[in-house]
């Protein structure tokens, strides 16, 4: 069923992890002694208002009495006191744990809670208070006087972010139980952070200016860690999630009159099964290839080692994986017989090493065989591009000429040839966005008598409208950070720190608490790598459903950003190491550290209590940027070549080590996409990878992935440059057309009357009356007028 060191992973896919599990990572294990305190500052307070009672006693009238007092007391001028509330005011958001029993207490009063405050007003109060704190320029450059930045430079930031990330979290999560009151104030909640109120900008713009301030130097305190959980909750809570997004896919296809989807994707990949590439049982057509046996003479236990070659990935190799791949010797390429060898050359090094166990018989192999689903996971696509080349090159080899795009006339075509055409428009597959290309090509040749495009106005939308002139910015502060917290990033002086929030104000000084300390900061990394891949590509889904080029534009400024070789950098590790990482003190987790009290500090403690085969986070976190490496390479071939000239194959190859069906199959779609142009050479020594590629990627009729001739690829004129500039040109036209303001668009009426233009009132500065006569002189009287050349010109 696995291997010896990586079994099937159960892991389940979604918008997010468990409900504890979120909240638990909004707190870094340096901030555990601040439960205490804003227990205490909720308690204090609370006396001085309610005697005799406590809060889980009081009735909702008393409760929301309570919290408009709270909010009264927000409004005053001292920083320490506003702190002070807004601690009370995280403890009830936190869930009153003082007066909870266990867990389930906790978590349900903090959901109760937040609502209450909802309602109340709490998150407009705390947003002044946010806008207040950004642009408090005495923390800023106190911040930047400091020699080293620490958790205390954050607070009132944290406390504030805390609150909010709680509140969004919580009414974002749907129930079953949840009252008709509870769901209202989630759709009205959902509007409010969607669209602009009293002329602000959406909420999410807000948190990505944050984001790009923090990573301009100017606000070093910023806790970043915080800032991308609550980015990308926000933009989950108000775009959709994954769920949301399928739902919307359907609707859009029904409304432009396009056929449904043929399957659901995400249930497709739910049914997979993970592979141990290369594949246990021998093909047929392999065992045919085999050498006859004369060849095999001098070879001793050939074709045992053939068959233990086969299931080479099932023992995983434990070298150091940063180390360059050591080339196969002449012996082992020898002992694969037919010259395949297996899916990971370093693996052959290691098995003569090995403890192999004895080779299955033909009986078990044959049962093996017969155990595997038949037919292939998804139905075939084909393309209107693909039906087209097809009929060209048929016309131009049977008749000498082409008919351009007709794909309905087949006269003096061979019988066959009218087969394979049916087959192909049997499968062909019109995308959403094929059909926005086609609207936006007529709207730029007919903008007058297709005349206003009519735009609806979605929380996506709004979004692109407010992001699109810092578009560019966003997504550069967004990797700079990405890169920052790679575990494969070597630290640099000159690299942004994004441990302002995690690193306490005195540093550690047992060997337990430097422990305590590094498992914090790699936490932290962690969960930064995983809020912003799953930020990355939830904008790119909705975007490209919204529309294409929207997303092209974002896709662009990513590729310009170096974000391909990020990616393939990040995954130049022990990928397997990094998915069963043991970066978290269960005791320390929210919402179990409220409950207990804290053990005491040792080794065993920094150890118990996890016993997860896999870490939900980071796995989460590389599908996620295996997902957004398939979306900014796929259908370009530019981006293609990126991965070949960085080497991605033997990098990506490594990841399929671990056995999750749908880490598996974005790693074989990226491989099939470079297959032809990595050489002839490397498609016969990894005939696995390309059987398991066959089995798992959807195909593509008359797609050549597999065979494509080396030296056709060679000759072919790719302009890489001219392929990405068309695609820019089509952006910009796009982006002007539907953004740019009427004025400045070159069919805006213009007033040819004399009479109604100077009859036009306009506002002047005050100073104009007292310096336009000295104007005239200077910018008319005396600047002399050559009609000559005037009338020339004309």
């Amino acid at each position: 069923q696995g291997s010896v060191d990586c079994p099937t992973l159960e892991f389940e896919y979604g918008d997010a992890d468990g409900h504890a599990a979120e909240l638990s990572e909004l707190y870094s294990y340096t901030e555990n002694l601040e439960f205490t305190t804003n227990r205490r500052c909720f308690e204090e307070d609370f006396k001085t208002q309610v005697q005799a009672k406590e809060w889980l006693e009081l009735g909702e009238d008393a409760q929301k009495a309570y919290v408009m007092g709270l909010l009264d007391r927000l409004e005053v001028i001292s920083r320490e006191q506003r702190l002070k509330v807004a601690r009370a005011v995280l403890y009830l958001a936190q869930g009153t744990f003082g007066e909870c029993d266990s867990e389930v207490d906790v978590l349900h009063w903090s959901r109760y809670n937040c609502f209450l405050l909802y309602r109340m007003g709490t998150f407009s109060a705390f947003l002044e208070l946010l806008h207040m704190e950004i642009n408090n320029s005495q923390a800023c450059s106190s911040a930047l006087r400091k020699p080293a930045i620490s958790i205390a430079d954050s607070t009132q930031l944290r406390v504030l972010l805390s609150v909010m990330y709680l509140m969004v979290e919580n009414i974002r999560l749907e129930r079953e139980t949840d009252s008709c009151g509870w769901r209202t104030a989630r759709e009205t909640f959902r509007s409010e952070l969607s669209f602009s109120v009293h002329n602000e900008e959406p909420f999410a713009l807000l948190l990505f200016s944050m984001v790009t301030k923090f990573c301009s130097g100017l606000a070093p305190h910023f806790p970043i860690k915080k800032v991308l959980l609550l980015l990308w909750k926000v933009v989950m809570f108000t775009l959709g999630g994954f769920d949301h997004l399928q739902t919307l896919k359907v609707q859009k296809r029904a409304e432009l009159g396009l056929p449904p989807l043929a399957e659901d994707s995400i249930q497709v990949v739910k049914s997979m099964r993970a592979a141990s590439p290369p594949s246990y049982t021998l093909d047929l057509g392999e065992s045919q290839l085999a050498p006859p046996p004369s060849k095999l003479r001098g070879r001793r236990g050939s074709r045992r080692q053939l068959l233990t070659k086969q299931d080479s990935l099932d023992i995983y190799n434990e070298r150091d994986l940063f180390k360059t791949e050591e080339p196969a010797t002449e012996e082992e390429e020898e002992c694969a017989g037919d010259g395949e060898r297996a899916l990971d050359g370093e693996l052959d090094l290691l098995e003569q090493d090995l403890l192999v166990p004895p080779p299955p018989s033909q009986a078990s192999i044959s049962a093996e065989r017969v155990a595997f689903p038949k037919g292939l996971p998804w139905a075939p696509k084909v393309r209107q591009k693909d039906i087209e080349h097809f009929l060209e090159m048929s016309r131009n080899k049977f008749i000498g000429f082409t008919l351009g795009q007709d794909t309905d006339t087949l006269v003096g075509l061979p019988r066959p040839i009218h087969e394979s055409v049916k087959t192909l428009k049997q499968h062909k597959y019109i995308s959403i966005a094929d059909v926005q290309i086609k609207n936006e090509e007529e709207l730029e040749k007919c903008p007058m008598s297709l005349g206003e495009e009519v735009v609806p106005e979605t929380p996506c939308e709004t979004l692109y409208q407010g992001m699109l002139y810092s578009l560019p910015q966003y997504m550069i502060a967004l990797l700079k950070i990405l890169l920052a917290a790679a575990p494969t990033s070597k630290a640099k002086t000159d690299s942004i720190n994004i441990l302002a929030d995690v690193l306490p104000e005195e540093m550690p000084i047992t060997v337990l608490q430097s422990m305590k300390l590094g498992i914090d900061v790699n936490r932290h990394k962690e969960i930064i790598v995983k809020s912003i891949s799953a930020l990355l590509l939830l904008l790119l889904k909705h975007f490209k459903l919204n529309h294409i080029y929207q997303f092209e534009y974002v896709s662009q400024h990513l590729v310009f950003a170096n974000c391909i070789p990020l990616i393939l950098k990040f995954f130049n590790q022990n990928i397997l190491s990094y998915i069963t990482a043991k970066n978290s003190i269960s005791v320390l987790d929210y919402p179990c550290c409220t409950i207990q009290d804290l053990p005491e500090l040792t080794t065993e403690s920094l150890e118990a209590g996890d016993n997860n085969q896999f870490c939900w986070r980071n796995l989460f976190s590389c599908i996620n940027l295996l997902r957004l490496l398939n979306k900014l390479t796929k259908w370009k071939h530019s981006r293609t070549m990126m991965l070949v000239v960085f080497k991605s194959a033997p990098i990506l190859k490594r990841a399929l080590k671990v056995k999750q069906a749908m880490l598996q199959l974005y790693v074989l779609k990226l491989l099939k996409i470079q297959t032809k142009y990595l050489g002839r050479q490397w498609r016969k020594s990894n005939m696995k990878t390309m059987s398991a590629i066959y089995q798992k990627v959807r195909h593509r009729m008359n797609d050549d992935w597999a065979y494509g001739n080396d030296t056709d690829i060679d000759a072919r004129p790719w302009d890489f440059q001219a392929e990405e500039c068309t695609l820019r040109a089509n952006i910009e036209a796009f982006n002007s057309r539907r953004y740019d303001r009427p004025q400045d668009s070159e069919f805006s009426p213009v007033d040819n009357c004399l009479q109604s233009v100077l009859g036009q009132r306009l506002d002047l500065p005050e100073d104009f009356h007292y310096s336009y006569e000295l104007w005239l002189e200077r910018e008319v009287f005396s600047q002399p007028i050559c009609w000559e050349e005037l009338l020339q010109s004309h």
